[in-house]
């Protein structure tokens, strides 16, 4: 099955970048009638673990799909769904935001597909995380208690509910930036709530960084970009680096 579903495509990538359909999986869990990702693998001979990445609400562009290029070079078998795959994000973006905030929606059967490719695929040992980067963060929050083993939210909104999130919850790496207003002092109640809960976790905030610290460049429509220098929503090579290391080192432990 995992063979036939991967759809390869002629791009300037290496070959181990491909385009994957998730549509079948998608139909099994209430996802997106239409549901398409990008799978990152790790040079060399498999298995590896897996990471199920959860994009920003910019889509699954060029800076999400070189997070999941890191990732598979990092050492895992990374899909990543387009939760805009029916039509793009300015027919989905509200749609996906109110599934994450609300925990319902063909998102989290998006997110579920994923994950049920992952575990399917012969090229991974069956440990399987989840990241998430802004919007995906949010969901990677979420989905705690959904079967995966670690997860990674990166600057998302904390659950209305954030003691029932983090019940159960696998293992939590999360990293947030001082400067990221509208989180203001998020880090500190989710590590709060992990640490009550009994949960394995990392939370570090970073003083200097904002939202979307761990790009690699600026995201979004390029209209938008100078509002997003201005709201410090600009990358922050030096806290990122921290981050990945954190995060390449709780998977490895997690997930390895």
């Amino acid at each position: 099955m995992v063979v036939a579903d991967v759809l390869e495509v002629t791009t300037e990538r290496e070959t181990h970048m491909s385009e994957i359909d998730l549509t079948d999986l998608a139909a099994r869990h209430d996802g997106s009638l239409n549901l398409h990702g990008y799978l990152a693998r790790p040079s060399g001979e498999g298995p590896w673990p897996g990471v199920v990445m959860v994009h920003e609400a910019f889509g699954l562009d060029d800076v999400m799909r070189r997070q999941a290029d890191r990732l598979a070079a990092a050492g895992f078998l990374t899909v990543a769904p387009d939760l805009f795959s029916a039509g793009g994000a300015r027919r989905c973006l509200v749609s996906t935001m109110r599934a994450m905030l609300s925990g319902k929606g063909r998102a989290y059967g998006d997110i579920e597909a994923a994950r049920q490719w992952l575990s399917g695929s012969s090229d991974c040992t069956g440990k399987i995380g989840v990241i998430g980067f802004c919007m995906g963060g949010g969901f990677a929050l979420m989905t705690l208690r959904t079967g995966f083993d670690a997860a990674a939210p990166n600057y998302g909104v904390l659950p209305r509910d954030l003691d029932a999130a983090v019940a159960g919850a696998c293992p939590v790496v999360a990293s947030y930036g001082g400067k990221d207003f509208a989180l203001r002092n998020a880090a500190a109640k989710l590590e709060a709530a992990l640490t009550k809960a009994g949960v394995a976790h990392d939370v570090k905030e970073y003083p200097t960084a904002g939202h979307t610290f761990l790009n690699d460049e600026l995201a979004g429509p390029k209209v938008l970009r100078p509002l997003a220098k201005v709201t410090g929503m600009v990358p922050d090579p030096e806290a990122a680096a921290d981050a990945w290391k954190r995060i390449d080192g709780f998977f490895g432990e997690h997930l390895g």
